[in-house]
C-alpha cells in the first residue's frame, strides 16, 4: 500500500489561520478519498509559516470495481420510459434482466464501474480541495483565476511504496504537482528532492524548518524557560501567545532582552499587554521584586553575531511603544488624581445602546442596583455604589483606548491613586468576571455586588427592549452574562431573590428607555384616557414610539415628570391617529412583572445547562424548578444536588414510585369526584396495622423535613423523606384505597395528600421519570 505526502507550499499563512487550515486539508481530502473508494491507515497533517502539509498512510493502491443493480421501468412501459433509462445506465436493452416485482416484471440494469487508480483519485480530490479551499480570507494574483490565502508557489504531491516515489500528475493554475519543496527561506532557500513523509521532514529539518508546530512551541517554551532562568527571571505564561509565535517562525531562535528602567513603574499588565499586542514579545518577571523586567523576542534565523543586530533593533522599536505607554499612564494618572470627573462627563456621549441611553445612564442603574444587592452578599452598600460609579470610568482612559483588553485592570488603578479604598478598586478591576465558564470568579462582597449589578442590569436591559437571544444568535453575550450570574452566586453560596432583583431593575431599564426618547411634555393638547378620564398631554411625558415609527406613548401617571411613578404604575398609554390605548398591548417592554418572570425563565434555562454539566439529571432540575422559591438559583441547586443523590440510591428510587403513585391515585379521584382531598386524615379511621404506621412515619418525617428544608439543609430533608420508604410500600401492599366505605375511603385519599405534600416540600415528583 502506498503513503500518500502532499504540501501546499505558498507566502506566508497567518498564524491565527493555521490550525484550522491543517484540520481543514486533513479533513477535505481524507473524505474525498474515503468517497471515491479509497481507504487508508493514518493520516497527519502539519503547518508552517509557508507550507501545509498531509502525510497519508496506508493508501489503498486502487479503488474496487463496483457493481449495482438499478431498478428501471416495467417490462411493459413505454419506449420512451425504457430508451431514457438506458442512457441512464449506458447500457443497451439486451444488456438489461427482468425480473418479478410487486406489480408485475421490471427491468434491472447491473452497473459496473470499474477500480481507479489511486493516483487518478488523489489528483482529482487534490484539486478540488484547493480550488475551494475554506480560507477565511483569500486573494487572487497575477491573471489567474485561482484563490488561496496567499500566493501559493508550488505543490508537492507523491505516492510512495518499496518500488520508490511517483509524481501524481496534477496541474492547477499552472501549477504543476512534482516532488520539490524548499527549506527556510534564507538559511537554506535552495529546491530539493524528496521520496517520501519521513525523507521529506528529515531534510526540511536540515534546511532549517521544524514542521511540527507543537514542536516548535515547546523549543521556544524551554529556551525562554532557560534564557529566563540564567537571569534569575520567570517566563510569564501565555499559551495562546506562544500558539500564535509558534505560527510565525520555522526555526525558533529565542532572544532574551532588558526593559530599559525608566519603564519599569509602568504597570506590569501595561508592560505585558504592549509587548505582546505590539511585538509579540513573551513577558520575563523578576520574583524577587514581582516587576516585568524583560523579555522573550523569537527570531527566525540564526545570524553571525547570535542575534545582537535583532535584539537591538526590537529594544529600540520597544523602547517606542514603552514611551507611548508611558505617556498614556502619566496622562490617565493626572485625571485619576483631580477625582476622573471629566471621564464621568465624557461617559454620557458614549452609547451603549440607542435605546438604553448612555454609558452614564447605565452606571446610574447598575450603581442603584449594587447598593440593593450589597447587603445580600454581606458588602457594605455605600462602597458597592462608589465602586459601581468608578468601574467604567477607565473607558474613557487613554491606555484602555489604545489597550481595551486592559479595562478594569486599569480601572483598579486609577481608582487607587484617586484614594479610593482596595475594596473598591478591586470591585473596579473584578466587575467584568466571570467571563467565560474557565474565567476566575471574584468573591469579595463588593467586587460580588458590582459583577452581578453589572450582569443583571445587562440582562434586564436588553430584556425591556426585546432584544433576546435568538437561536444561535446572541449578540449581546446574554447567555454568558446569564452564566456569570448564576457562578457568581453558586461560588459566594448567595441566596438572592432575584425576581424581586429582576423587577426593579427591568423598571430602571424601562425607565432609561422610555426617557432616552422622550420629545419633551407638548404635543397633544388634551385626549381622553380609557377609563374616561380627561389627560392634559403638557402635564405628562409624551414619547415617540422607539418601536413603532409614526406612533406616540405618553406616561399618564407622570405629571410633574414623575415617571418613576408611571413605570411602577405600569400605567402607559399608546397613541396613534388620536386614539388612546394601553401601551402594554402595543409595546413589549411593558409589563416589567412580566418580562422579569421572562427573564428568570432565561436564567432557568442556564441553570439547566450549568447543573447538567455538574452530572444532575434533567427531570430532577425540572422537578425541583417546579417548586415554589426557584428564584433562589442557590437553593435550587442545594436541592437539585441533595435529590439527585438520594435518587441514585434503591431507597430513593423506590420512595419515588411510592410518591408518584400517590399522587396519581390522588389526582384521578379529585378529578373524579370534583373536590381536593387535602385535609382531615385521622388515625382513628385507620383499619389496618399498615395505614397507623404510615400515620405515625408521617408525624415524625413532615416536621423533620419543614426543619431541615427551612435551614436549607437539604441533605437531612432527604433522609427525613427517605424513611418514609417502607411504609408507604407497605401501605401499598396492604390497603385498598379506593375502598366501599366512603368514610375510610376518604380517609385514605386525605393521608395520600400528606405523602404528595410531604413530596412538595422536597420537590415536585411528577417530574420525576422512572
Amino acid at each position: 500500500m502506498p503513503d500518500l505526502l502532499i504540501e501546499l507550499f505558498s507566502e506566508e499563512i497567518p498564524a491565527r489561520m493555521q490550525a484550522r487550515a491543517r484540520e481543514d486539508l486533513k479533513r477535505l481530502v481524507t473524505d474525498g478519498l474515503v468517497q471515491a473508494g479509497l481507504t487508508y491507515a493514518s493520516a497527519g497533517a502539519f503547518s508552517t509559516p509557508r507550507r501545509l502539509a498531509l502525510a497519508v498512510e496506508g493508501l489503498t493502491a486502487a479503488s474496487p470495481t463496483t457493481h449495482e443493480d438499478r431498478k428501471g421501468p416495467r417490462t411493459d412501459a413505454p419506449d420512451a420510459a425504457l430508451e431514457g433509462f438506458l442512457r441512464s445506465t449506458g447500457l443497451t436493452r439486451d444488456q438489461l434482466q427482468a425480473r418479478d416485482d410487486k406489480k408485475g416484471q421490471v427491468w434491472y440494469a447491473t452497473v459496473t464501474k470499474p477500480g481507479r487508480p489511486a493516483a487518478d483519485i488523489v489528483a482529482e480530490v487534490l484539486e478540488t480541495t484547493i480550488r475551494n479551499f475554506p480560507w477565511p480570507k483569500s486573494m487572487r494574483w497575477g491573471t489567474g483565476g485561482l484563490r488561496w490565502v496567499r500566493p501559493l508557489h508550488s505543490i508537492l504531491c507523491i505516492l510512495s511504496d518499496e518500488a520508490g516515489a511517483t509524481v501524481v500528475p496534477l496541474t492547477v493554475d499552472g501549477i504543476a504537482a512534482g516532488n520539490t519543496t524548499r527549506g527556510h527561506r534564507f538559511m537554506a532557500p535552495d529546491v530539493f528532492t524528496v521520496s517520501g513523509f519521513d525523507d521529506y521532514a528529515a531534510k526540511l529539518r536540515r534546511a532549517r524548518v521544524m514542521l511540527d508546530t507543537q514542536e516548535r512551541a515547546a523549543e521556544i517554551r524551554s529556551q525562554a524557560d532557560n534564557l529566563a532562568f540564567a537571569r534569575g527571571w520567570q517566563i510569564v505564561p501565555d499559551d495562546a501567545l506562544l500558539a500564535e509565535v509558534a505560527g510565525l517562525v520555522e526555526w525558533p531562535v529565542p532572544l532574551m532582552g532588558v526593559i530599559e528602567d525608566r519603564f519599569l513603574a509602568l504597570p506590569p499588565e501595561v508592560l505585558q499587554t504592549s509587548m505582546k499586542e505590539h511585538q509579540k514579545f513573551f513577558s520575563a518577571r523578576n520574583p524577587s521584586t514581582g516587576r516585568i523586567e524583560g523579555f522573550v523576542t523569537v527570531a527566525n534565523i540564526q545570524t553571525p553575531d547570535d542575534g545582537a543586530t535583532i535584539l537591538a533593533g526590537n529594544q529600540r522599536v520597544l523602547a517606542a511603544r514603552l514611551s507611548d505607554a508611558a505617556f498614556f499612564w502619566e496622562n490617565d494618572l493626572r485625571e485619576a488624581t483631580s477625582g476622573m470627573a471629566t471621564w464621568a462627563a465624557g461617559l454620557a456621549s458614549v452609547t451603549f445602546h440607542n435605546k438604553l441611553g448612555s454609558q452614564a445612564d447605565r452606571i446610574e442603574r447598575i450603581a442603584a442596583l449594587a447598593r440593593e444587592i450589597a447587603p445580600l452578599v454581606g458588602a457594605d452598600p455605600d462602597q458597592a455604589e462608589r465602586a459601581a460609579r468608578l468601574a467604567k470610568l477607565d473607558l474613557r482612559s487613554a491606555m484602555v483606548g489604545e489597550f481595551p483588553e486592559l479595562q478594569g485592570t486599569m480601572g483598579r488603578y486609577y481608582a487607587l491613586e484617586a484614594g479610593e479604598p482596595e475594596a473598591v478598586a478591586d470591585a473596579a478591576r473584578d466587575h467584568y468576571s466571570p467571563l467565560g465558564p474557565s474565567d476566575a470568579v471574584p468573591t469579595a462582597p463588593v467586587s460580588v455586588a458590582v459583577a452581578l449589578a453589572d450582569k443583571i442590569d445587562t440582562l434586564t436591559g436588553f430584556w425591556a427592549i426585546d432584544e433576546k437571544p435568538t437561536g444561535s444568535k446572541d449578540p449581546f453575550a446574554l447567555r454568558r452574562a446569564a452564566l456569570g450570574v448564576i457562578r457568581l452566586l453558586q461560588a459566594g453560596s448567595i441566596a438572592a431573590p432575584l425576581m424581586q432583583i429582576a423587577e426593579q431593575a427591568v423598571k430602571r431599564s424601562v425607565k432609561s428607555a422610555l426617557l432616552n426618547s422622550a420629545v419633551g411634555t407638548k404635543g397633544l393638547a388634551k385626549t381622553t384616557a380609557p377609563d374616561g378620564q380627561s389627560i392634559a398631554a403638557e402635564q405628562h411625558f409624551i414619547f415617540p414610539a422607539a418601536i413603532r415609527t409614526g406612533d406616540m406613548v405618553l406616561a399618564s401617571k407622570a405629571a410633574e415628570h414623575d415617571v418613576d411613578a408611571a413605570v411602577d404604575a405600569g400605567d402607559f398609554y399608546f397613541t396613534g391617529s388620536n386614539e388612546i390605548q394601553p401601551f402594554q398591548d402595543q409595546v413589549k417592554v411593558l409589563p416589567y412583572r412580566e418580562t422579569a418572570k421572562d427573564l428568570l425563565s432565561f436564567l432557568h434555562d442556564r441553570l439547566k445547562v450549568y447543573l447538567r454539566d455538574q452530572g444532575i439529571r434533567h427531570d430532577i432540575i425540572e422537578a425541583v424548578l417546579a417548586q415554589e422559591g426557584n428564584d433562589d438559583l442557590v437553593r435550587v441547586t442545594a436541592r437539585a444536588t441533595a435529590l439527585n443523590a438520594m435518587l441514585a440510591t434503591d431507597d430513593g428510587r423506590n420512595l419515588t414510585q411510592g410518591l408518584k403513585r400517590a399522587g396519581n391515585i390522588l389526582a384521578q379521584a379529585e378529578e373524579k369526584d370534583g373536590v381536593e382531598y387535602s385535609f382531615g386524615a385521622d388515625v382513628k379511621f385507620a383499619e389496618t396495622d399498615q395505614e397507623r404506621a404510615l400515620f405515625t412515619a408521617l408525624d415524625t418525617a413532615e416536621p423533620a423535613i419543614r426543619h431541615a428544608t427551612a435551614r436549607q439543609d437539604f441533605p437531612a430533608a432527604m433522609t427525613a423523606i427517605a424513611a418514609l420508604r417502607t411504609p408507604i410500600d407497605a401501605f401499598f401492599e396492604a390497603v385498598q384505597v379506593n375502598t366501599d366505605s366512603q368514610i375510610v375511603r376518604r380517609n385514605r385519599l386525605n393521608l395520600l395528600s400528606r405523602i404528595r405534600e410531604a413530596g412538595r416540600q422536597i420537590a415536585d415528583f411528577t417530574h420525576i421519570e422512572g
